[in-house]
């Protein structure tokens, strides 16, 4: 089975695991993986982000690596991927805002194509009318109140599991990549057997 294509929508601050980890991984086992930010062309940088959990009552955000954007947004065509990742971290809560990215995400919605989100990505979907609606979905604990208000069931999972709900996969965040991308491979119908 050829590989198959991914979409992923990306800001600046986005989670830098969530980036780096999940491309390099889908990659590893025969997909693409497009990685888009509004107005950055193939060869941009963004900056990224490193979110952890270190006993205060949030998250810690510190500074991550450049990541090297591979996909000029004006020139993505949707029809030609298999599946959109909404990446966590920062970037969501900007990015989110963009029309053209809502219009993005709807036509994965539309046409019922594997949707994957991890951490704050569900806040994306959450900005596409009706995208979370009726679904289970995972993210980080502080979306819960987006997740319901939009019409979802927030799944409060341990922060190395993964859910998934029909087509869609989703975690609360880069601990749980994993499993997430295990789940989303599953879906993608890719299957890996050792010798």
């Amino acid at each position: 089975m050829p590989g198959k294509k991914i979409l992923m929508l990306t800001g600046e601050f986005t989670e830098e695991y969530e980036i780096f980890v999940f491309q390099q991984g889908m990659e590893a086992v025969g997909h693409t993986v497009h990685v888009i930010c509004p107005d950055k062309k193939a060869g941009d940088i963004i900056k990224t982000s490193l979110h952890d959990f270190e006993g205060h009552q949030t998250y810690t955000e510190k500074p991550g690596h450049d990541f090297v954007i591979n996909k000029t947004f004006s020139e993505v065509d949707v029809d030609a991927y298999d599946a959109v990742y909404c990446a966590g971290g920062r970037g969501p809560e900007y990015i989110r805002t963009d029309k053209r990215i809502q219009a993005m995400v709807r036509h994965f919605v539309d046409r019922k194509k594997p949707i994957f989100t991890i951490c704050h990505g569900v806040q994306i979907l959450i900005a596409v009318e009706g995208a979370v609606r009726g679904k289970k979905v995972a993210a980080l604990a502080a979306c819960e109140p987006e997740v319901t208000l939009a019409g979802g069931t927030y799944v409060d999972l341990s922060p190395t599991e993964a859910f998934v709900d029909g087509t869609m996969v989703s975690a609360k965040g880069w601990t749980a990549l994993a499993a997430f991308m295990r789940e989303c491979l599953k879906v993608l119908g890719t299957e890996i057997r050792h010798a």
